[in-house]
């Protein structure tokens, strides 16, 4: 399962989206289309922590990252790559 898929699956199971999540599209808006509200935005960054094995600092913690499935995903990997790197910055 990839980093998107474990998104969708937070999404539904634990924040209670009622997409299906093979219904998600990856670019859609997590506030506009999904539903989420601030609450949501912190339970699901919770969750990536703990499903990741990642910190998400409050700078990472903004609009942009937090826009989409794919914007998310996109910061999990890069957060996971950083992890694994002990060079990157």
């Amino acid at each position: 399962m990839n980093i998107a898929d474990k998104i969708k699956e937070v999404l539904v199971s634990d924040l209670f989206v009622e997409v299906p999540a093979e219904e998600m599209r990856e670019d859609e808006n997590l506030r506009d289309i999904f539903g989420l509200d601030s609450l949501g935005f912190v339970e699901l960054r919770v969750q990536c922590e703990n499903i990741f094995g990642i910190t998400i600092d409050d700078d990472d913690f903004s609009p942009d990252n937090f826009s989409s499935i794919s914007s998310l995903a996109g910061l999990i990997e890069r957060l996971t790559s950083a992890d694994a790197d002990p060079t990157a910055p």
